[in-house]
């Protein structure tokens, strides 16, 4: 089990990780990429405002890169931290490479580092960190919203 300080370590890290995203996809032509609905459910309850597309909803994974090539100017690719997101993530990688759209796969890899395996589905994301600034006596809601890490007095 984590200690205070770890807990607290760990958020600041997540929070900031998270509010740059938060920043990132506030920019018109950003677009995130989840997985499935209820991933997409967990960022917007997170913060992230802007446009979250799902894969697969509906169309084949080409299908999805043209639609999203027409529509944004910048993806965020953030699938699940399993073998099937990893594979997921690079396939569309694969998809988009050649076009004038900017792919950002660093924002996946830095929440992966920073979750160390505690959380493997974007789904996943709004509970564990819920429950982590709660262990630190704040609300991931305000922790997200203030900017600054918040330090439980007494």
């Amino acid at each position: 089990m984590r200690g205070g300080g770890e807990s607290a370590e760990l958020l600041d890290a997540f929070a900031t990780l998270w509010q740059r995203l938060r920043t990132d996809t506030a920019v018109p032509g950003t677009i995130v990429v989840v997985e499935g609905e209820r991933d997409r459910r967990s960022v917007h309850r997170l913060g992230v405002a802007g446009p979250v597309t799902v894969l697969h909803a509906g169309r084949s994974l080409g299908e999805t890169a043209q639609h999203l090539r027409s529509r944004a100017r910048r993806i965020v690719v953030l699938t699940d931290w399993d073998t099937e997101g990893g594979h997921l993530a690079h396939r569309l990688e694969e998809f988009l490479r050649a076009e004038q759209v900017e792919l950002d796969l660093d924002t996946r890899r830095r929440l992966a580092r920073v979750l160390r395996g505690e959380v493997v589905h974007v789904e996943g994301l709004y509970g564990w960190a819920r429950r982590l600034a709660e262990s630190v006596g704040t609300e991931i809601e305000r922790r997200l919203d203030d900017g600054e890490p918040e330090r439980p007095t007494g």
